[in-house]
């Protein structure tokens, strides 16, 4: 079935009609691709999500090409919500194409935040964070989700630790240092907690960025005995949690 990010549904769905039929008219992008792209009709069933939790059930009334209306016929509230929080903080890499992969990947498995690092060792310090967010929203029509993961905009590494410091949850940091010292994040990080992972840029974090998350209740991880580049780093790290949470 087909899936429509509409995140006005958060304001426009009348909460005294939670499980009764109201009207809803798609905006002219999601009506377009709707009736012109995949040609659908009157009495198409397709499903909407707000990217709050809100999955809605719906059937096509006008299949206007610019203004299609459908009937809301079953609302769901917090559909597939976790009992945890995963939030990953990634130095952007050079080459967006593998920041963006895995922003898209990262959502398609579960994940609730992401946070863009610029640490001493970064190689990119502008990201734009609409064409991340663009992604996200197609990750979550393909994976059919009713929550859009929030894209943080970059910020620098010590603030960051800094605005972290009261998280309720398991904080970790991952880095390339004293391998033979470190546990496996799978060791340490507990189910159903939240979690807060830091992953470096390709040039590792700096000693002193490792001792000032130490400091702030990081613990530090190791994520195997391969060297992985950032952005596999950060979808391994995402992955093992999730499996955790299974």
């Amino acid at each position: 079935m087909h899936l429509f990010y509409t995140p006005e549904l958060l304001l426009s769905s009348p909460s005294s009609k939670v499980n009764e039929l109201f009207i809803y008219t798609l905006n002219e992008e999601e009506s377009k691709h709707s009736i012109r792209v995949l040609r659908l009709a009157i009495g198409a069933k397709i499903i909407l999500v707000d990217g709050a939790g809100g999955w809605y059930e719906a059937e096509i009334a006008d299949d206007n090409p610019k203004r299609c209306t459908v009937n809301i016929l079953k609302h769901t509230k917090e559909f597939g919500k976790r009992n945890f929080n995963l939030h990953i903080a990634i130095a952007p890499t050079k080459n967006m194409d593998r920041l963006e992969w895995f922003t898209e990947k990262a959502t398609e498995i579960g994940i609730d935040e992401i946070s863009l690092l610029d640490c001493r060792n970064s190689e990119r310090p502008i990201v734009k964070t609409e064409r991340l967010n663009k992604v996200a929203i197609s990750a979550i029509k393909q994976s059919l989700k009713a929550y859009l993961p929030k894209v943080n905009e970059m910020m620098d590494y010590k603030k960051f630790i800094s605005a972290t410091a009261n998280f309720k949850g398991q904080k970790f940091i991952a880095h390339c240092y004293s391998k033979e010292t470190k546990s496996h994040l799978k060791d340490l990080y507990q189910s159903g907690n939240d979690a807060l992972l830091l992953i470096g840029p390709e040039g590792d974090f700096s000693v002193d960025e490792v001792k000032l998350a130490i400091d702030y209740g990081y613990k530090q991880i190791s994520l195997g005995s391969s060297r992985l580049r950032t952005e596999t780093a950060a979808l391994y790290a995402c992955t093992t949690v999730n499996i955790l949470n299974e």
